[in-house]
């Protein structure tokens, strides 16, 4: 049967990378982390100090930017930014609070979703992000709108940072959540929306395993009816 791409967008911490990852693993896709590549351009640009504001600075700074994946001996999938890797040190508090403001910026979407398009062109994918139903690939055979309570989000993040070793307030990650939702909700370079024809899935009371299994079954569908026509 023919391969597709799945679209998986969605607010913060709702566990979409994590049931991507498991989904694409599942079905012997290819994943992306779209997440993963905004926060590795923010860790470039606060190690080497590129001000926001300055349009020249930034895409100097995103010529000399090079994002791969690489899969570990533990089958885990790692983000390495110009050949090292990066994965723990995208996932701190202090990446994700700036990450926001750094995706926003017109330069740095641009070129991501180009290198994002690119890697969509042989199907087979799952990919998820704020925009790729919308935007990175609207013709997506299936979209999927992933969100869950604000409350239960920031403790899956608190659980997530306290495995890499960092302990946090609850009221801190929960602040950081909500302004991640409203800057990403609201930019006007690609924000954050669910595509008419997504289907929504509401991960508040889901264990990962049941997200994993509904985007499992719905991808199975759409590849079935594909056959069949």
């Amino acid at each position: 049967m023919s391969k597709i791409i799945i679209a998986i967008d969605g607010h913060s911490s709702c566990g979409k990378s994590s049931t991507a990852k498991k989904a694409a693993a599942n079905i012997a896709y290819s994943y992306i982390d779209t997440g993963a590549m905004y926060r590795a351009v923010t860790l470039y640009f606060l190690q080497n100090h590129i001000s926001i504001s300055n349009q020249k600075e930034i895409e100097t700074a995103l010529e000399n930017i090079s994002i791969e994946f690489r899969i570990n001996a533990a089958g885990q999938n790692q983000t390495y930014l110009n050949g090292l890797n990066v994965e723990d040190e995208i996932r701190k508090l202090y990446v994700a609070n700036k990450v926001s403001e750094v995706s926003a910026i017109a330069a740095v979407r641009h070129a991501m979703v180009d290198q994002q398009r690119k890697m969509g062109k042989k199907k087979g994918l799952v990919m998820d992000g704020r925009d790729i139903g919308t935007v990175v690939f609207p013709e997506a055979e299936l979209k999927i709108f992933m969100t869950a309570d604000p409350l239960v989000r920031a403790q899956r993040r608190q659980i997530e940072l306290m495995t890499k070793g960092d302990v946090l307030d609850i009221e801190e990650i929960l602040e950081n959540i909500k302004k991640r939702d409203i800057i990403d909700s609201t930019r006007a370079e690609s924000p954050l929306k669910q595509a008419d024809d997504a289907v929504v899935i509401d991960t508040t009371y889901m264990t990962l395993d049941e997200q994993v299994d509904q985007v499992i079954l719905l991808a199975d569908m759409v590849v079935l009816k594909k056959w069949k026509a």
